[in-house]
């Protein structure tokens, strides 16, 4: 335990704390001082129990107004995070949905070539066979014509 000299309306006081602590006592008891040396200059000497009162009732409204404006804001912040964690699901959602879009076009695509190659071959096909009827055609009526 550390011993630490502190200063409050102007009395010297000597108090404990943990080791390490010395300076935030320091200043607590500086802000205390403060608070209570402006309610004195305020309300004037209306004794030292009674300022210390008031001076701690203020101090206590103040803490539970930062509280509620502290839970206030946690509660916003949870709200924010419960929509975030809606959109992000949304999203996860979304993307599941166009990946299996872009599947099924891949897929239709890949089907649309296969019937391409097919009709392409059998376009082929087509053309030779009329190509080799013509010739047979052209070849009998060379084959006529010298007849004649």
């Amino acid at each position: 335990m550390a011993n630490v000299n502190i200063k409050f309306n102007n009395k010297d006081y000597l108090l404990s704390c943990d080791d390490g602590q010395e300076e935030s006592l320091k200043k607590l008891t500086q802000f205390l001082d403060k608070k209570y040396s402006e309610l004195k200059d305020k309300l004037g000497n209306i004794g030292e129990n009674k300022l210390l009162l008031i001076t701690t009732i203020q101090l206590i409204d103040e803490y539970f107004d930062l509280k509620k404006r502290v839970t206030l804001q946690k509660s916003k912040l949870d709200e924010i995070s419960n929509k975030f964690k809606q959109i992000k699901s949304l999203a996860i959602e979304y993307k599941k949905d166009k990946d299996f879009e872009i599947q099924s076009l891949h897929d239709e695509l890949e089907n649309l070539k296969k019937i391409i190659e097919k009709n392409n071959n059998l376009y082929e096909s087509m053309l030779d066979k009329t190509a080799q009827s013509l010739e047979k055609i052209i070849s009998n009526t060379e084959s006529i014509s010298k007849i004649q």
